[in-house]
C-alpha cells in the first residue's frame, strides 16, 4: 500500500499521479504500485512539486509496518532505536507585548505589568 499526500502542488502533478494511484481526497493518493513504480513516482513528485510539500508513506517489513519520506516539510523523519519518528522544529517564542514605553515611570510599569 502506498499513500502520497500533496500540499500546494501544481494540478498537473495531481493529474500525473491519478494515472497510477486513486485520489481519495484532494491531494491524497492511495494505491498499490510495485516498488519500482513507487520510486519513479516519488522522483517525479520531488521534481515537479515546486514550492509545495509532499509526503510518501508505504508498507514495508519493519517493526512499524510502514515507512515514509518527506519533501520540503518542516517535520523531518528521524530514526530512534529502530522506529521512524517525526521531529518537529522548535517553536519560536512570540514577541512579548508586555513592554512598557520607555518614558513610563517605574511605578506606572509596576501597576500596569506587575513588574517588580
Amino acid at each position: 500500500m502506498t499513500v502520497i499526500v500533496l500540499t500546494r502542488c501544481p494540478a498537473g502533478l495531481r493529474g500525473f499521479l491519478t494515472r497510477w494511484l486513486m485520489e481519495i481526497s484532494p491531494g491524497v493518493f492511495i494505491g498499490g504500485p510495485s516498488a519500482r513504480i513507487r520510486e519513479a513516482l516519488w522522483l517525479e513528485v520531488q521534481q515537479y512539486a515546486d514550492t509545495g510539500r509532499a509526503l510518501l508513506a508505504y508498507t514495508t517489513d519493519n517493526e512499524q509496518g510502514f515507512t515514509f519520506e518527506t519533501h520540503d516539510h518542516k517535520w523531518h523523519p528521524i530514526d530512534h532505536e529502530g522506529l521512524i519518528l517525526l521531529r518537529r522544529p522548535k517553536a519560536q517564542p512570540a514577541p512579548s507585548t508586555n513592554t512598557a514605553p520607555s518614558n513610563w515611570s517605574k511605578a506606572a510599569k509596576r501597576r500596569r505589568y506587575g513588574q517588580r
